[in-house]
């Protein structure tokens, strides 16, 4: 059976915000993900949302050294991680799109690998907080974005994958035939669907998080 989240709890729920830095989001950035600069309108109506109603809310942004020692096997994946001009630790292509930018002590954690919980604080920061439910969006939908909702779920947190808050690029012909962007994000919608999240809108989200928060209120 799918997991299904019916309402959320504010004060045990965080939001992380994948990727969305300029590397990717910028017009004309070296890995510019399109679908990511088109979401930005509903990401910022989610993280205005989160904030507003006392949810953590986590950025993540993907760097390597500038030496390029902790790029692994991305570099024979991306060139322009390989050739230094894209997802450079300290350079202004890794801070976070300024409309959507964190505010005040929001965390931004820095990782090296796919998932936002490979060789980072954000277990113990999630833990600390007590957070029980996970919100992720941002870039891209089967890299990022898919490898952090699985690893929390197998973390024992419960996840929430944001279809029109998450987003990807277009894939070359590698011997299976090109494929569109918007494919390349269905698919994977759908396989999360079934395996690790609540697959759900922005507008969902904020629906029932609106929900449990006046549950919560009531109680008191």
């Amino acid at each position: 059976m799918p997991i299904v989240i019916d309402q959320m709890n504010p004060e045990t729920t965080a939001l992380i915000v994948v990727d969305m830095q300029n590397d990717f989001i910028a017009p004309g950035a070296p890995l510019e993900t399109r679908m990511g600069t088109e979401l930005v309108p509903r990401l910022k109506k989610l993280i205005d949302h989160a904030r507003n109603s006392g949810m953590s809310v986590i950025f993540t942004t993907h760097a390597h050294r500038r030496n390029g020692c902790d790029m692994g096997l991305f570099g024979e994946i991306h060139p322009p991680i390989q050739d230094r001009i894209g997802l450079v630790d300290d350079s202004p292509g890794i801070d976070i799109y300024p409309d959507v930018a964190p505010q005040g002590d929001e965390v931004v954690i820095k990782k090296h690998r796919y998932s936002a919980f490979f060789g980072t604080d954000l277990d113990i920061i999630l833990r600390t907080g007590k957070i029980e439910t996970v919100i992720v969006t941002g870039v891209t939908t089967e890299n990022c974005c898919h490898a952090t909702a699985r690893d929390a779920m197998f973390n024992g947190y419960r996840v929430a994958f944001i279809s029109d808050a998450t987003g990807t690029y277009d894939y070359p012909d590698v011997g299976f035939g090109a494929i569109a962007a918007q494919e390349v994000h269905r698919v994977t919608l759908s396989v999360l669907g079934v395996s690790t999240a609540h697959v759900m809108t922005t507008d969902e989200l904020i629906n029932k998080t609106a929900l449990s928060a006046a549950d919560h209120t009531v109680v008191k």
